[in-house]
């Protein structure tokens, strides 16, 4: 039986921290950081009873750091270039080490990842990692890289700003000098000559503050000072040497890559590079973080992607219905324009780069993701994610330092995590310290979760739009409700999403179409189980009536009848 894909992004140094007061700009010393042994095994069957299939463990691979592991043979960083005390996952320093900040023992951190990888398989789930692959520390260099590895830009000729053999892009003559000051305490200036060009694609040696300064562009032979022409013959350095970077972790075990930014790598790279790399480990997942609509069906069929974010349709439309500015009606649209290519768009609510739901800057309340949880995770065959807390409802309200208080969790400091660490309970994970709403709340997430793959017309049954057939509002709210149907076999449910807070007594038009498409005859009166609940009700299953009931505030039903 194919599984729908359930994925769980923890961010893995703060899943673990204990610490209960941490200091805004703390150190390591000083705030704690957890650790890739943190997750038990009883942490991991916790994970999975979510209804987890994947585990995405964020920041595993190597990146710049303040904290100094010089005493291992980790050089260390200037911290000018490094983005908070912890440093940021995606200014990657070693494409073939893992985060000594991770490890109990420094000096044994790959094994300890090794043994986070076993113990993940024998819980019944799969690893994704971070594949980074645009840009890379302005210090990167591997002190672990295999015997007969050329590191990035060992042979590059610094003197041309383009060669289409170069790692990175240069601009000859120039010192790196950003238009802000970046001593940052340190006792000598960062010097960087000739200066590379900028991670998020700025050729200059005088980056802002709001750009990527910390990381540098890596060149997979398109030339950006020649109206981006394409150099792809013969295959550029960078092409193989990040090939051989994803068949390094995939060797260790790692069943899928979650690459960030994909679309700013170019897509013939990834239709050169995953065929190869799935040739050797054909169950290997690739999720693309891209965001331009019109380039998903160029990096599902071209760039051979199995999943797309589907961040500017799905989660931006939800944003605005939960937030009250959108209507549910919109939700129609999103599906309609990925039609074609729905099985691939990987839906969520959170992300490390998203503001948590709960928090001042998006909708205030953890109670309002309900009816948002059940039309992301219930309306198609596509896989799910949520991001660690958001099961409790974690508001992201902390200042921890470089991040500031801006309703995420932040990604560059060391520091804990509220919800987790009351969930985790040093490891009892009794819930006797969350609240009866958390509680709730995770309670509704594990029943969403678990039934995406328990039913089989969730699992991978067809999906119907009940949208179209219902416009009258004295009888059905449809800026916002969200109605629709799978079907699988004998099995039918209906699914209505209340974005309102407060009951919704409503009648949804059941259409004739969805008889004759679905080929199945009236049922008249008959008992529905609601799934979410375990009770049962009567209601009426007939072309052009309506099945009448109160869907609870910020929340939903899903009625199951047989036909």
């Amino acid at each position: 039986m194919k599984k729908r894909i359930i994925i769980y992004q923890v961010f893995t140094r703060l899943f673990g921290n204990n610490k209960a007061k941490c200091t805004m700009h703390g150190t390591k010393a000083e705030n704690h950081c957890g650790r890739f042994a943190d997750f038990t095994r009883q942490a991991l069957q916790e994970i999975q009873k979510l209804g987890t299939t994947h585990i995405w463990y964020t920041g595993v691979i190597a990146h710049a750091t303040q904290t100094d592991y010089s005493q291992y043979g980790i050089p260390s960083d200037h911290p000018a270039v490094v983005k908070g005390k912890a440093g940021s996952p995606y200014a990657i320093k070693d494409y073939y080490d893992v985060d000594p900040d991770l490890a109990s023992q420094p000096e044994k951190r790959m094994k300890e990842f090794e043994h986070l990888i076993f113990r993940t398989h024998d819980a019944g789930m799969k690893v994704i990692i971070d594949f980074v692959p645009n840009h890379v520390a302005r210090q990167y260099h591997s002190v672990c890289k295999p015997e007969g590895v050329e590191d990035l830009g060992e042979d590059d000729n610094t003197n041309l700003a383009f060669d289409a053999q170069n790692n990175f892009y240069y601009i000859p003559g120039q010192t790196f000098r950003p238009g802000f000051s970046l001593q940052d305490g340190a006792e000598a200036p960062y010097e960087e000559y000739p200066s590379k060009a900028t991670g998020n694609d700025n050729f200059s040696p005088c980056p802002g503050r709001n750009d990527w300064y910390e990381t540098v562009k890596l060149n997979y032979g398109i030339n950006y000072c020649n109206g981006g022409s394409r150099h792809f013959s013969p295959i550029p350095s960078t092409w193989i040497k990040m090939r051989d970077i994803l068949l390094f972790w995939a060797g260790k075990g790692v069943d899928g890559f979650r690459c960030d930014m994909a679309e700013m790598v170019p897509v013939e790279f990834w239709g050169w590079a995953i065929p190869q790399v799935k040739h050797r480990y054909p169950s290997l997942i690739f999720i693309a973080e891209v965001y331009n609509p019109n380039e998903y069906r160029n990096y599902i069929r071209q760039g051979r992607f199995d999943y797309l974010y589907d961040k500017v349709g799905l989660y931006d439309t939800l944003r605005g219905v939960i937030c009250g500015y959108s209507s549910a009606r919109q939700i129609t649209h999103c599906w309609q324009s990925v039609d074609d290519i729905r099985n691939h768009m990987l839906n969520f609510l959170e992300n490390h780069d998203e503001q948590r739901l709960a928090s001042d800057f998006f909708a205030g309340n953890s109670e309002k993701a309900r009816p948002a949880l059940l039309v992301s995770a219930c309306m198609g065959e596509n896989p799910m994610m949520i991001y660690f807390g958001q099961e409790l409802g974690e508001r992201g309200m902390d200042e921890e330092g470089f991040s500031g208080k801006d309703g995420r969790t932040t990604i560059f400091d060391y520091w804990s995590v509220d919800t987790i660490r009351r969930w985790r309970n040093k490891d009892s994970f009794d819930g006797k310290k969350l609240t009866a709403d958390e509680l709730a709340l995770q309670a509704f997430y594990t029943r969403v979760l678990t039934l995406c793959n328990k039913e089989k017309a969730l699992r991978n049954g067809i999906f119907y739009d009940l949208m179209y057939a219902n416009n009258d509002p004295h009888l059905f709210n449809a800026d916002r409700c969200y109605a629709f149907v799978r079907r699988k076999d004998k099995d039918l449910l209906i699914i209505i999403a209340n974005f309102e807070g407060t009951d919704q007594h409503t009648a949804v038009n059941i259409p004739a179409h969805l008889f004759e498409f679905l080929q199945i005859e009236n049922k008249g009166e008959v008992e529905a189980s609601e799934l979410l609940s375990g009770k049962k009700e009567l209601i009426t299953f007939c072309a052009d009536q309506r099945v009448t009931t109160t869907i609870p505030a910020y929340s939903g039903k899903i009625l199951k009848i047989k036909i």
